[in-house]
């Protein structure tokens, strides 16, 4: 019954924000020849897009607000929507300063928030411009950002807040999330959530592929992308 492969990207195909290893391009080659193959991303379209060197599938981004399509004619992406919903950005700094103040992170490297145009937003917590050296030894098995995730969630209602990358809460205005962007594409185009497979690593508590894991669509975790078709020979 299957006829649709979503993947997240970073931690499932390639590193994060590294181009696409030759494994994973032969993998989503071969994928191609028997299924719609599709990434559903954090990040916006274009970011994924340079990220994949536009590798030609379709892509959904930023959590179902943004999807573009490739056209195989043209040979080129096509964007069919890209939705903004701007948030209260005075409310939205008062709260992540409050945030920072209650948990020691009032020192920080560039901003202390980041608003992108979709209308997500980024609260990084040691900022924007932190040493990536620092980012990465910051909070590796997210348990410091773990002990206060449920006050970020019930101090920001209006979005869905992700542990996201390695030192930051990633906020995506509601009701977006890979589940929401999965079954509107089925709603669009006419799936069942039993044709469509995704296959992701983030599914933890606070992962932005929990939403999938958790719900009636097939998910196949993957624990290493430099083996990720190990994960999915049965599908070959």
């Amino acid at each position: 019954m299957l006829k649709v492969i979503g993947f997240d990207l970073d931690g499932t195909l390639t590193q994060h924000r590294t181009p696409l290893p030759p494994a994973s391009r032969e993998l989503l080659d071969r994928l191609r020849r028997r299924y719609r193959v599709l990434i559903v991303g954090a990040g916006n379209c274009p970011r994924i897009l340079r990220q994949i060197e536009n590798y030609p599938i379709d892509v959904i981004g930023n959590y179902g607000m943004q999807y573009c399509r490739y056209d195989p004619e043209a040979g080129l992406h096509r964007q069919v929507f890209d939705l903004q919903i701007p948030p209260d950005r005075e409310s939205v700094t008062a709260r992540i300063s409050r945030l920072r103040r209650e948990h020691g992170y009032t020192e920080y490297a560039g901003d202390g928030v980041e608003f992108h145009s979709s209308g997500c937003v980024t609260f990084p917590l040691l900022g924007t411009k932190a040493d990536i050296r620092d980012k990465l030894a910051f909070d590796p098995d997210r348990k410091k950002r773990l002990a206060f995730y449920a006050e970020v969630c019930a101090l920001f209602p209006e979005f869905t807040v992700f542990v996201g990358g390695s030192s930051s809460f990633d906020l995506a205005p509601l009701p977006y999330n890979k589940y929401y962007a999965l079954d509107r594409l089925c709603q669009d185009e006419g799936y069942r959530h039993d044709e469509i497979l995704y296959v992701g690593d983030d599914y933890g508590h606070g992962g932005n592929d929990e939403a999938v894991y958790v719900s009636d669509i097939p998910f196949r975790p993957v624990s290493d992308y430099t083996r990720v078709t190990s994960f999915l020979l049965d599908l070959l």
